[in-house]
């Protein structure tokens, strides 16, 4: 069962689970990713709530957000679950490309009501998103005090610096709600 609740009244609930890390899950071609992130925010852009998440483009749930522009955002209500914080352990340590993360970690997936990444049941405070804008983050522009953390890549095509960069995909959020028992 889920109780549809306001997203923007569950805002600081989503805040201060991030630092701990809270998962994005997305979906292309029947293929299911999540990943643990730690960085996002809420709020109001264009006068609609967005929830703005953070890709890097070597991700596999990049390649998946490319495809369909959808995803949730799951995260713990309450006090965590030994089931949850397994989930985010291994939904951050694993790639998506060689591995169901989710299967793995014995994650128990519900259907979402309108975008087709699904939510978890364990992190039972969800946002559906559709992304209505994305913003490659580079690394160029972005202050010193950041770059720690752009690893360089090599790039055999040009001698200048490359950098593993995030884009950010603010997401509309369609529907939010908590998934109860």
């Amino acid at each position: 069962m889920k109780r549809e609740i306001n997203a923007l009244e569950y805002a600081g609930e989503f805040l201060k689970a991030l630092p701990k890390g809270i998962l994005l899950t997305s979906e292309a071609e029947d293929c299911i990713n999540a990943m643990t992130i730690g960085w996002g925010t809420v709020g109001i852009e264009w006068g609609v709530p967005i929830f703005t998440a953070y890709v890097r483009e070597s991700r596999f749930t990049y390649e998946l957000m490319e495809r369909t522009g959808e995803f949730t955002i799951c995260a713990p209500y309450g006090e965590i679950s030994k089931e949850a914080t397994k989930i985010i352990g291994m939904c951050g340590s694993l790639s998506g490309r060689d591995t169901d993360k989710l299967a793995k970690a014995g994650a128990h997936l519900v259907e979402a009501e309108i975008v087709r990444p699904p939510a978890i049941k364990e992190l039972p405070l969800t946002l559906e998103c559709r992304v209505v804008f994305e913003q490659v983050q580079p690394v160029k522009k972005i202050s010193h005090r950041f770059k720690k953390f752009y690893p360089e890549i090599s790039d055999p095509y040009s001698d200048e610096k490359t950098y593993d960069q995030h884009v950010a995909y603010y997401g509309e959020i369609l529907k939010a709600y908590i998934i109860e028992s």
